[in-house]
């Protein structure tokens, strides 16, 4: 049996062939596991859609609109608030997914919280929440006034880069576990891939975003406006995107 994580947790199924066996057969989780996988997923998308769409409004505000920093720090932690939220229902969906055992889908107790370093589905989903903790650093100290440049960097530019590390890097273990490996691999008939990979180019945009949202200690001005906005934008709508993707991919 070869065990896929992610279908068990998204779609509460686990591809079966017993041993000898020439056919596979899908083995399904329980009606309770089913509603339970259902729901936490659809808070999950709807989150990173609405956070995505959120972060899209700050950066055209900043971009396209007056710039005014109060508003689109506003925009932004509101959008923030969903990020985190998607990001705490993920890990909650991994660690309620239905156990494996005998071919089986066992349904678990409830847990809030577990600690599970060494499953590599739980590592992706608790660095993806990770990220959305550090990047709410960035956002609150963002209505921060009067700051030199030293410190909007150190307070606001750093934490923005941290987030955007822990997001690549829980894209990259997210596929490791859809390929079976650490090299990346292309499934383009796989929704959880096209997932994964649109999170994961909204990720590289974000870190993108991020660099050129430095601040110079020469002139203060950031390396380039236009990129961090662009960046911003371009990457919460592939958040978005994924999230709509996401509602599809249920038991």
């Amino acid at each position: 049996m070869v065990w896929e994580s992610r279908d068990a947790r998204r779609r509460g199924t686990v591809v079966v062939r017993p041993p000898g066996a020439a056919h596979s057969r899908h083995a399904r989780a329980d009606a309770v596991s089913v509603g339970r996988l259902r729901r936490l997923n659809v808070i999950a998308a709807s989150a990173f859609v609405i956070g995505g769409a959120l972060f899209s409004v700050g950066a055209g505000i900043a971009q396209f609109g007056s710039g005014d920093a109060l508003r689109c720090a506003a925009v932004y932690f509101a959008g923030g608030l969903f990020f985190n939220t998607g990001g705490y229902v993920s890990l909650l969906q991994v660690i309620n997914a239905p156990l494996h055992a005998g071919g089986r889908l066992i349904t678990r107790r409830w847990r809030w919280w577990s600690y599970e370093p060494m499953r590599l589905d739980w590592l992706s989903a608790f660095v993806l929440l990770a990220g959305t903790l550090v990047f709410a650093v960035n956002l609150i100290d963002s209505f921060l006034r009067g700051l030199s440049i030293q410190q909007t960097n150190r307070l606001i530019w750093v934490p923005d880069v941290i987030g955007c590390v822990l997001f690549l890097i829980s894209g990259h273990l997210g596929f490791a576990e859809i390929c079976h490996g650490g090299r990346p691999c292309a499934r383009p008939r796989s929704p959880g891939w096209w997932i994964v990979a649109v999170n994961q180019l909204g990720s590289a945009l974000f870190m993108v975003s991020a660099v050129a949202a430095f601040d110079r200690p020469v002139t203060g001005d950031l390396v380039s406006t236009g990129i961090a906005n662009w960046g911003t934008l371009t990457g919460a709508l592939c958040f978005s995107v994924a999230g709509v993707l996401q509602l599809c991919e249920h038991p």
